[in-house]
C-alpha cells in the first residue's frame, strides 16, 4: 500500500505538472499565423521575429525559424523548420511515458499485495491448525483485497490520464507541423511575390519619372526656340 500510494502521488504530480505545460505551450495557431502575417505584408520582419520570440509553445518556434530563413531556398528553409521541431517536440512528451508506466505496474504491485495477502491466510491455517478461528484469516483476505482494489483505482485514472495527455499532445503537434508548412508556403510564395511586385512598382516609377523629366526639358527647349 505505501508503494501504491508513493505511485499514485508521483503520477498526480506529473499528470497537473504536463497538463499545466502543454496549456502554456497550446497557443491558437491560426490566429497566430494571421497576425504574423499582417505584421510581414508591412515588410517588418524583425517584429514579427519579436512576436514569435514572445509567443510560448513550439508553434512559434517553428514559424520564427521560417522567418530567420525566409531569404533561403525551400530546401534550407525546410530542414531549419524540421530542426526546430525536432529540438521543440520531445519537450512535449517528456514524462507522458512515465505516467503509462506507473498505469501498468499498479496492476502488478496490486497483484504481489495480493499474493502476499493470501500467502498470510495460509499462514494462518498453518499455525490455526484445523481450528482457525476466522480472525486469524481476516487479516490475510483482508490485505490481498485492498492492495488489488487500490491498485485498480490507481490504474484506471492513469490510464485515462495518459490518453488525456497523448491527446493534447498529438494536437500541438499537428498544429506544429500546420504553422511550419503553412509559414514556408507564406513565405515562398506570398511573400516573395508581394516583394517582387513592389521591386517593379518601384523601378517603373523611376523610369516614368525619368520619361517625365526629359519631355519637359524638351518641350522647354523647343518653346524657347520659337520665342
Amino acid at each position: 500500500m505505501w508503494v501504491l500510494l508513493l505511485l499514485g502521488t508521483l503520477g498526480l504530480a506529473i499528470f497537473v505538472e504536463r497538463m499545466l505545460y502543454l496549456h502554456r505551450g497550446q497557443i491558437r495557431s491560426t490566429e497566430f499565423l494571421d497576425g504574423v502575417k499582417n505584421v510581414l505584408a508591412q515588410r517588418r520582419m524583425a517584429e514579427a521575429v519579436t512576436i514569435c520570440e514572445e509567443a510560448p509553445g513550439p508553434v512559434a518556434a517553428v514559424v520564427k525559424a521560417a522567418l530567420l530563413h525566409a531569404e533561403d531556398d525551400e530546401v534550407r528553409m525546410r530542414y531549419a523548420v524540421q530542426d526546430a521541431a525536432v529540438v521543440e517536440l520531445p519537450a512535449l512528451e517528456r514524462r507522458v511515458g512515465a505516467l503509462a508506466a506507473i498505469a501498468h505496474i499498479a496492476p502488478l504491485v496490486g497483484l504481489l499485495g495480493t499474493v502476499l495477502g493470501m500467502a498470510t491466510t495460509f499462514q494462518a491455517f498453518m499455525q490455526g491448525g484445523q481450528y482457525a478461528t476466522a480472525q486469524a484469516l481476516s487479516a490475510g483476505m483482508w490485505q490481498a483485497l485492498i492492495t488489488a482494489g487500490a491498485s485498480l483505482s490507481l490504474a484506471i485514472p492513469a490510464h485515462l490520464a495518459h490518453h488525456l495527455l497523448h491527446g493534447r499532445v498529438r494536437a500541438i503537434v499537428r498544429d506544429v507541423e500546420w504553422a511550419g508548412n503553412e509559414a514556408m508556403r507564406y513565405l515562398l510564395i506570398e511573400y516573395r511575390e508581394a516583394a517582387t511586385r513592389e521591386r517593379g512598382a518601384a523601378g517603373a516609377g523611376g523610369s516614368g519619372g525619368g520619361v517625365t523629366s526629359s519631355r519637359a526639358s524638351g518641350g522647354d527647349q523647343a518653346g524657347g526656340g520659337v520665342r
